[in-house]
């Protein structure tokens, strides 16, 4: 279905092109200066406004599909975003399966292993509604290669069509697939890392918690987490109000895509970006993990206010309290899971509206005896490594990212 779906969106875009897309380029350029912000230190900002342009084009573009019937509207996105694929890689064997309809794409350096090597399972980006194993071809190449590893890169199915939490069963399956088959990829059954970037972060932490439930299989030795998002309790952290119109990723399109993620009309999204969907004494019992208090001052140097609390709305949270789940907000579980969790290695960028959801899970893995490796990007902003391997198109900040990540994964 999704290859049909990926037809028509190609042949609509053809068909239209000659008239339309001009002007809806146009539209997203407009749309893109008036309404971006980008503030002094981040990289690349005249590249960045084209990728967010296009971005936005190929949002423009969907939903004008989508009214005259042709496709749906988050098709085009995805098209755009599988990115061109790469050439043969010589020095890998690459090799595609299915495990309970889930793909999987599992990448092996052709030479032989002198000993086992460390097992990487890989969740790509793209808010669980778009991205795909192509989009991130490029970075799952460079960590079997520069790390020696197997690398196994979850094609999860996508919503709304595969409805949540649909994501989390297909990243379980596929992980649990990797590690009853060990032996036949030559794995160390002790170097098991469960990484990803964005999203793909969120479902990484989160089978880390559902594992801590199954003593019989090998113990993760490392979650690997790339700019995360954690939590749907607050969305008016410093992070939230200083990069609400930063690209790619801006604080209400987090909204929107939640919504869309979870197959939901996105009629109370501004009572969410308020936090009206969350109960006094739930917002009473996490503070001590989600708060404004414990981001470091060193990041609210720029120009964060501390918002006036909102009243809280019962219909709200009743639309939207699949946000408030531990399946969306792994930064909620209690400390006895957290305190068992493999260490980690976080990034965080400052230009990312879900920079201070890596910085709070950091601080409570660490209160809990939990090591962690962080790497903070100062003129990162959120999805940059989507852009890594591009040559002239990416952007350095992705490049040290993704070093910094190989470099700790050699470590372990």
């Amino acid at each position: 279905m999704a290859s049909v779906y990926t037809t028509l969106a190609i042949i609509g875009v053809v068909l239209i092109s000659p008239v339309l897309m001009p002007a809806l380029f146009l539209v997203g350029v407009l749309y893109d200066f008036f309404n971006s912000e980008l503030p002094p230190g981040i990289d690349q900002p005249l590249k960045l406004h084209l990728f967010h342009s296009l971005m936005i084009t190929a949002m423009i573009t969907g939903k004008v599909m989508q009214k005259l019937r042709i496709c749906n509207d988050l098709t085009v996105l995805r098209v755009v975003l599988v990115g061109i694929p790469p050439w043969r890689d010589s020095k890998l064997l690459i090799k595609d399966l299915r495990v309970d309809e889930v793909p999987l794409r599992i990448y092996q350096p052709k030479s032989p292993p002198t000993s086992k090597r460390r097992g990487i399972l890989y969740f790509h980006g793209g808010a669980g509604t778009f991205g795909s194993i192509r989009a991130f071809e490029r970075i799952c190449r460079y960590m079997a290669k520069k790390c020696n590893s197997v690398v196994v890169s979850v094609g999860y199915r996508l919503a709304p069509e595969h409805p949540y939490p649909g994501q989390y069963v297909d990243c379980l399956s596929a992980t649990l697939y990797f590690m009853r088959n060990l032996e036949e990829y030559h794995v160390d059954p002790a170097l098991i890392i469960i990484s990803g970037d964005s999203c793909g972060a969120n479902f990484a932490a989160v089978i880390c918690q559902i594992l801590l439930n199954n003593p019989d299989l090998p113990k993760v030795r490392a979650q690997v987490l790339l700019y995360p998002g954690l939590q749907g309790l607050d969305f008016q952290l410093p992070s939230y109000q200083q990069n609400a119109s930063v690209p790619m990723l801006f604080r209400k399109l987090v909204l929107y895509f939640c919504f869309r993620y979870l197959n939901k009309e996105p009629t109370v999204l501004e009572d969410v970006l308020q936090n009206r969907h969350v109960p006094e004494s739930m917002r009473r019992k996490y503070k001590k993990w989600v708060s404004a208090d414990l981001i470091p001052d060193e990041f609210k140097t720029r120009g964060y206010v501390p918002p006036k609390p909102a009243s809280y709305k019962p219909e709200v949270h009743e639309a939207i309290k699949e946000i408030l789940a531990l399946t969306f907000s792994p930064l909620l579980a209690e400390d006895s899971i957290i305190c068992q969790l493999p260490e980690a290695f976080i990034v965080t960028c400052e230009f990312d509206v879900m920079r201070d959801d890596g910085l709070l899970y950091k601080k409570r893995l660490e209160d809990n005896g939990v090591r962690v490796t962080w790497y903070h990007s100062d003129s990162g902003f959120h999805g940059i490594v989507a852009f890594f391997g591009y040559g002239i198109f990416d952007f350095s900040s992705g490049k040290k990212i993704v070093d910094s990540m190989v470099n700790y994964i050699n470590s372990l």
